[in-house]
């Protein structure tokens, strides 16, 4: 294995040799064989070793096997103790994401503050195969099952065409000690389960998985390179690109056949999940938007435009004092008093101006909030008017209330609040539109 690896860097890494590598180091056998590899062929290196503390004594009797080995091999090692669980309840995330943004993110100040040129980690192809199966469960695109890979900006993964098993025969080989992470044994992790029930079920009923499985990974990829070679070129006729904004022609869009494709490959960097709402959003009206963490599409007319949310975008409550005409943002309201009321629409109300209290407030829905729905009596919950109008999820976060002294008086575009409503015995009528 040690010869075939240094081929490996040799055709595949040969820019490392000359650089600061910092080796991501638990102290489990698939890193422990990474670190001696590396020291071995006389790389530059340096250790990064995590102490989650999730494992109480076991965790600090890992951080101390590192530092010894370390030692021993005249390797710096740099050692970092954090509070998994603690973080992962403050950002509301589990415990594996915790720590992977933990490492990642400490990995990062790392190569800035010892001045070290990559990370080093110790993924190998069986980890392909329990991370394409876990994708899989969960339904995936055609990227989700090309594996991990082997180099994503600063991380390398040079140890990704070794199996497990040819890592540890490896290791006894040459006598590496490893230490045995507990939570490895348990099944209530999907990855555990899918390595202790499925993977060897497959090993067992095709003795050559591993190279098949190697042979499909490699057939994806050039699939997957295909993909978006294509989504290039169609790029290039379909959408404009401007300095603040990216516009998809719509026309031009859906003469495509499967035109869901290139929007899933154009639009995936950005962030957007919703591809249900996405997809639907090319024959929805103009001015509905869906957001991104850090993007929104909105529909205008025959465009789709990407654009960056604004500060505004993130606010989700605003204040309308009495003497306004009109508001520009989040929406276009227009208010107005006229003599009558003229014909209604979901975009236009006329309410009692004499029944509102200002300042009026616009604001997005919230648990608990209910209403009166005009043309009914008594009074519904918003969250089962969303059900039984068939809100999507994208609808239901994207809706603005109008409120009056915490009563609502419009789900603004859907219903008005019969508690508001002028009839013909209104004395003061006020007219509000959405432009």
């Amino acid at each position: 294995m040690q010869s075939q690896f240094h081929k490996q860097l040799v055709s595949d890494f040969s820019f490392l040799k000359k650089k600061k590598l910092l080796l991501a180091i638990s102290g489990g056998i698939d890193s422990m064989v990474l670190l001696h590899m590396f020291h071995q062929l006389n790389f530059d290196i340096y250790v990064a070793h995590c102490n989650f503390s999730l494992r109480d004594a076991e965790s600090d009797t890992d951080e101390d096997f590192v530092k010894n080995t370390c030692k021993a091999l005249k390797i710096p090692v740099f050692i970092q103790k954090f509070d998994t669980n603690g973080f992962a309840f403050e950002q509301k995330m589990s415990i594996q994401l915790a720590a992977r943004k933990l490492r990642y993110d400490w990995f990062s100040e790392l190569l800035t503050d010892k001045q070290l040129n990559f990370v080093l980690t110790a993924h190998h192809l069986d980890d392909e195969i329990e991370t394409f199966l876990i994708n899989l469960t969960r339904g995936t695109g055609l990227e989700g099952l090309t594996g991990i890979p082997a180099q994503n900006n600063h991380v390398i993964r040079p140890l990704l065409k070794f199996s497990r098993e040819e890592i540890l025969q490896f290791a006894k080989e040459n006598n590496i000690k490893w230490r045995e992470d507990s939570s490895n044994a348990s099944k209530k992790y999907l990855r555990n389960k899918l390595r202790h029930d499925v993977v060897p079920v497959l090993k067992e009923l095709n003795p050559n998985f591993i190279h098949s499985f190697q042979n499909t990974l490699n057939n994806l990829k050039q699939a997957q390179s295909l993909v978006e070679n294509a989504s290039q070129m169609i790029y290039k006729k379909i959408v404009t690109e401007q300095i603040d904004q990216k516009k998809i022609d719509i026309l031009k869009l859906t003469q495509l056949k499967n035109y869901e494709a290139y929007l899933f490959q154009w639009l995936k960097p950005y962030g957007f999940s919703a591809w249900e709402d996405i997809y639907a959003l090319v024959k929805a009206q103009t001015g509905k938007q869906i957001f991104s963490k850090k993007h929104v599409i909105l529909k205008d007319r025959n465009f789709l435009i990407i654009s960056k949310k604004n500060n505004q975008e993130n606010q989700t409550y605003y204040k309308i004092e009495q003497e306004a005409l009109y508001v520009n943002f989040p929406l276009k309201i227009a208010f107005s008093s006229p003599d009558k009321i003229s014909s209604l629409s979901n975009s236009v109300i006329f309410v009692d101006q004499e029944k509102i209290v200002y300042p009026l407030i616009l604001r997005k829905w919230e648990k608990g909030d209910d209403f009166c729905p005009s043309g009914m009596k008594g009074k519904k919950k918003i969250s089962k008017y969303f059900k039984d109008e068939k809100f999507s999820l994208i609808d239901k976060q994207n809706q603005w209330l109008l409120c009056s002294n915490d009563k609502i008086v419009w789900i603004i575009n859907h219903r008005a609040d019969e508690r508001f409503i002028a009839n013909n015995a209104t004395k003061k009528l006020l007219k509000l539109e959405i432009l």
